[in-house]
């Protein structure tokens, strides 16, 4: 008995020899199942300094680097710069998940510390550089698309705009056989559409003097501005110097939008006196917003909201008299700066594509004869559409999207976005990914003649305007006075290139200043059509 008791309990102890091994895995493997999933990492990226990450790597063309990057390390690519983490989508689905599936997540802003904006007290009442897309930036995005860019507005605003394209004709005939900057023509014509739509002034005069007469420095003040808002600022990369404004671009923004404010501080007085004794004579925007009793700083917010919700929305103002300046100037910004660099492009590219070019006069010339284009045939011209759309793919005004904030940690294209981590589309090498778009660097307009894509928002392989809850409000107004102006110096002027130089010989490097521009402005001699 004591023998079979030992072979017994030898045999037990074999078998629990041989189930512990298994009993362990089990164990091991219920472990493994409770703890949490691993967080997947970070996007993969060039690899950072220390203290001062990847600023270096960035350079004066941050699209073409971040491009670059895209082609290294895959279609969503993780930088730091400075303390701040920064990802970057540089195709069409890195695109659809930020902008679409992660939309509301990742909708928040990252505001400059030299925008007022930064400054609470002032984002509440911003639309541009709102923190997050609450109530009140609903609010001002309803009244603006009303107001201004809903179809009802537009179509009551389309004469308006007909007279001021007819007055740069008017102008140009006069400097027939002469050099012309075509930016600054644009320029000029289009903030004056927009000048009479917000307040009923035109503030630039072409004359003999220059293309912008006597007031020639309004542009080149907001050009300054628009450098100086560019400019990469330490705050921005150390929150912690935030404070100090080591550069003084706080203190450079404030004198020049002091210079600008003067042109429009006396308008609003003299409305507001205007109106407190009859809110029936309405005129204008700014009348809407009076006879509405909002405060001065709402109404100075909004009205560079508007102004610059394309690319320049910093720009607010923290006292009175400079806040007015600021919200005019962005929304004057918004809507010149941005369509007259898209239409100088747009000049630039067909200049280079004769056949492109006569393809647009013959269907200008069967659609409106020997009469000034108008806006109510601009559907009805699908060449010329065409070529805008495919400068848009290829010059978008605002290649890198202002920078998206994550409110919360999510995953997008299964890496970690971190919360408060910046998110930019790079909307130019979206533009030019040959995923997308055959032979993606030629200019070659019949692509969209046969495509059902189009800017508002829809098709991620093109973002000109953005997309999702932050999509550029004004994009209904560009997409008619751009193809309108576009259409006018076609069908009115045969144009070309000063010294008898060739079309070849047009230097078409870019510059970057927060709009994408020419680095050397298009000159060209205008000739009278008959």
């Amino acid at each position: 008995m004591a023998l079979k008791a030992v072979t017994e309990g030898g045999t037990y102890l074999l078998l629990l020899l041989l189930l512990l091994p298994l009993f362990l895995l089990f164990i091991l493997k219920n472990f493994k199942s409770s703890r949490p999933p691993k967080t997947p990492p970070l996007p993969p990226g060039p690899k950072p300094w220390p203290v001062i990450g990847n600023i270096l790597h960035m350079g004066k063309k941050p699209h073409l680097t971040l491009t670059s990057f895209a082609q290294t390390y895959g279609p969503l690519v993780s930088l730091r710069l400075g303390t701040q983490t920064l990802v970057v989508g540089s195709s069409s689905a890195a695109a659809m998940e930020i902008l679409k599936t992660h939309d509301r997540v990742l909708s928040g802003r990252c505001v400059p510390f030299v925008s007022p904006a930064k400054n609470m007290e002032m984002n509440h009442i911003s639309m541009g550089w709102s923190v997050e897309c609450n109530e009140n930036w609903k609010f001002l995005r309803t009244l603006c698309r009303t107001e201004l860019f809903s179809g009802a507005a537009l179509e009551s605003q389309a004469c308006l705009r007909e007279n001021k394209v007819m007055d740069m004709v008017k102008y140009l005939s006069g400097k027939e056989g002469k050099v012309v900057k075509i930016a600054e023509v644009v320029f000029a014509t289009l903030f004056n559409v927009l000048s009479s739509l917000m307040i009923s002034k035109d503030f630039i005069t072409l004359g003999e003097e220059g293309e912008e007469g006597e007031d020639g420095g309004i542009k080149d003040r907001i050009r300054r501005i628009l450098e100086t808002y560019a400019t990469p600022n330490l705050s921005d990369f150390y929150p912690v110097l935030g404070k100090f404004d080591l550069q003084g671009l706080q203190k450079k923004s404030e004198v020049l939008m002091e210079r600008v404010c003067a042109m429009w501080e006396p308008i609003v007085e003299e409305r507001k006196g205007r109106l407190s004794g009859d809110s029936s004579c309405q005129q204008d925007f700014l009348d809407t917003l009076l006879t509405n009793s909002f405060s001065n700083d709402q109404i100075n917010h909004l009205l560079l909201v508007c102004s610059l919700s394309l690319s320049l929305s910093e720009f607010y103002r923290v006292l009175h008299k400079y806040l007015l300046a600021s919200e005019l100037e962005e929304l004057l910004t918004a809507g010149t700066e941005t369509s007259a660099s898209t239409i100088e492009w747009a000049m630039a590219e067909l200049m280079r594509s004769p056949e492109c070019m006569t393809k647009v006069r013959e269907e200008l010339v069967r659609e409106a004869g020997q009469d000034f284009p108008k806006e109510s045939q601009l559907s009805q011209l699908p060449y010329l559409q065409a070529c805008v759309k495919e400068c848009l793919r290829l010059h978008p005004p605002t290649p890198l999207m202002l920078p998206h904030r994550a409110l919360e940690s999510c995953q997008v294209m299964n890496y970690t976005v971190p919360k408060n981590a910046q998110l930019v589309v790079n909307v130019w090498a979206i533009g030019r990914d040959p995923m997308s778009w055959e032979e993606p660097l030629k200019f070659k307009p019949e692509r969209f003649l046969s495509s059902a894509l189009d800017f508002k928002g829809n098709d991620f392989e093109f973002l000109p305007f953005g997309a999702g809850r932050r999509i550029c409000p004004g994009l209904p107004m560009a997409a008619r006075h751009v193809p309108l102006v576009l259409a006018s110096l076609i069908h009115s002027f045969d144009w070309s290139l000063p010294l008898g130089k060739s079309a070849s010989e047009l230097d078409m490097t870019e510059k970057l200043a927060i709009t994408l521009q020419k680095e050397q402005p298009l000159l060209l001699i205008p000739k009278v059509r008959k």
